[in-house]
């Protein structure tokens, strides 16, 4: 096998910078639910695939040549990790001949590739990262074309982010008044699992927002009315930056659910609505007595929720639950919170956190039945949009510019959450 690209230009002087190891290596009622230890696709051994020529290994190599030796040993470090490739648009042809190169490059090095289709009619409300295809016809005929392209070889597919956390019901009254849109979603996305699962070696997760999204029976039911019964499982936490502890309980709590409402006694057949959520008290929800409140974003209010799933669930072997990913490439920090009083509306905490840091490395490893695996899903680098924490005007004020529009590589956004990565960068071995 060659060296990867930044090794062979760049080998004297990215030597010197102790770096080189690290590109070396660079290798309504739901029907029950399925998923059994012997149908993992991920397993502790599954080695996910490195791109030799990511966007951070260009970005080690513009590093050096500037001769910023700190920021390009980053970089390296960066580059011998794995990280998803997104697919968002394209043609049928186009995208099966994508994902087939990608595909055969995973083969040719012995690992598994890690894929995001994107492409659903009316992506994002219109948002920053809006788009799709023009319709659901269209988008099932990409869908076959991406399954198309993997072939009989293994690969990891995370389905749609944001796709089932906001529906066209979610994106106004006016965008979907009759429920149509979003009945065509839920199938669209039900339609691309089982077009995906075709492949026998595909893992497929469907996206399920985060911790801080929606409530934990809205989003169970959302997955079964998407056909997440025939998948591996699903996604968490995709591009944002909510810690890994948090989106590791939500997710429990969700296959819980999930498993309540398929498997649990008749009078839960069909209810996921009644699953304690992450805001639930047994005593008086957020009537302000101490010990009585509750937040998403405080896990000592969780034990509500917990003693809940203990009652109405217990102790279901971790085979018997939808077991799921977690994104873990900007929460090394967790979530970014304003100042008091510093923004008077929506501070987007989702798009550009400030002063965030990558998480735990990628690994199927994770020491939890449930999490298949950590991934780098959302590309570090990559910006969210044009943030503007609506003040109405252009600029992004935690940065002073007009931030690079979704999907965009952004130089000075990477260099920060390498620097403040948690735990420490290092090289993938």
């Amino acid at each position: 096998m060659q060296p990867p690209l930044l090794l062979r230009r760049a080998g004297a002087a990215i030597a010197a910078l102790g770096v080189c190891a690290a590109l070396t290596s660079a290798q309504a009622q739901a029907a029950p639910l399925p998923t059994t230890a012997t149908q993992k696709l991920i397993t502790p051994a599954t080695e996910f695939y490195v791109d030799p020529r990511s966007k951070a290994a260009e970005q080690a190599l513009t590093d050096l040549k500037n001769g910023d030796l700190a920021d390009a040993a980053n970089m390296a470090r960066l580059a011998s990790w794995p990280q998803a490739k997104w697919f968002t648009e394209g043609t049928p042809a186009q995208v099966r001949a994508e994902v087939g190169k990608l595909a055969r490059k995973a083969r040719a090095t012995g690992t598994t590739p890690v894929m995001v289709a994107y492409n659903v009619p009316g992506r994002d409300c219109t948002q920053y990262s809006s788009g799709g295809a023009a319709s659901s016809a269209a988008y099932r005929q990409w869908i076959d074309a991406f399954a198309a392209g993997i072939g009989d070889g293994e690969a990891v597919v995370i389905v749609e982010p944001d796709g089932l956390a906001l529906v066209p019901s979610d994106c106004g009254p006016t965008t979907d008044p009759t429920g149509e849109l979003t009945a065509a979603r839920l199938a669209d996305l039900a339609y691309a699992v089982e077009a995906l699962k075709a492949k026998p070696r595909t893992a497929v997760y469907l996206d399920a927002g985060n911790v801080q999204w929606r409530l934990v029976g809205d989003m169970a039911q959302r997955l079964l009315d998407s056909g997440v019964q025939h998948s591996d499982g699903f996604a968490l936490n995709v591009s944002n930056t909510h810690p890994t502890d948090h989106n590791a309980r939500y997710g429990a709590w969700i296959s819980q659910c999930m498993w309540f409402a398929t498997k649990g006694p008749d009078w839960a057949r069909g209810h996921a609505d009644q699953c304690a959520n992450q805001y639930y008290s047994s005593a008086a929800p957020n009537d302000g007595t101490p010990g009585n409140s509750v937040s998403a974003t405080d896990p000592a209010t969780w034990r509500w929720t917990d003693a809940w799933f203990d009652q109405n669930v217990g102790n279901v072997p971790a085979d018997e639950l939808q077991h799921f990913v977690i994104d873990t490439s900007r929460n090394g920090l967790g979530a970014w919170t304003p100042a008091p009083g510093k923004y008077s509306g929506d501070a987007e905490p989702w798009c550009n956190a400030p002063g965030r840091g990558i998480g735990p490395r990628p690994t199927p490893d994770t020491g939890t039945p449930l999490i298949d695996a950590y991934l780098w899903i959302k590309v570090p680098g990559e910006s969210d949009g044009s943030c503007t924490r609506n003040t109405g005007g252009t600029i992004d004020p935690e940065y002073g510019i007009v931030d690079p529009p979704a999907g965009t590589w952004w130089p000075d956004y990477v260099h920060g959450l390498a620097r403040n990565a948690a735990p420490r960068l290092t090289f993938n071995h």
